[in-house]
């Protein structure tokens, strides 16, 4: 495992154990070097496109956000090795 991954390993630890019920991530928050997944913006919408991460929720017409358990059970699946 190279550090990116054991860095986001780490912070997906931490941000798994809080409770995210009902609230929701922005891309910024998610992705890799502030959030947890080491992925470009790039792959990550090619993902959503193809239905591997999840969909985004239209919070305005210029805010686009996820919702955070769908995030965490993204997370969950990479640590099981399940993408």
């Amino acid at each position: 495992m190279n550090k990116s991954w054991k860095t986001a390993e780490k912070e997906s630890e931490a941000f798994t154990r809080t409770p995210q019920i009902g609230k929701f991530l922005r891309l910024s928050a998610i992705l890799a070097p502030t959030g947890p997944l080491p992925i470009s913006r790039s792959s990550w919408w090619a993902k959503v496109r193809s239905g591997e991460f999840p969909k985004p929720v239209k919070l305005g017409p210029r805010t686009t956000a996820w919702r955070t358990q769908d995030v965490v059970a993204l997370i969950e699946r990479f640590e099981r090795g399940d993408i």
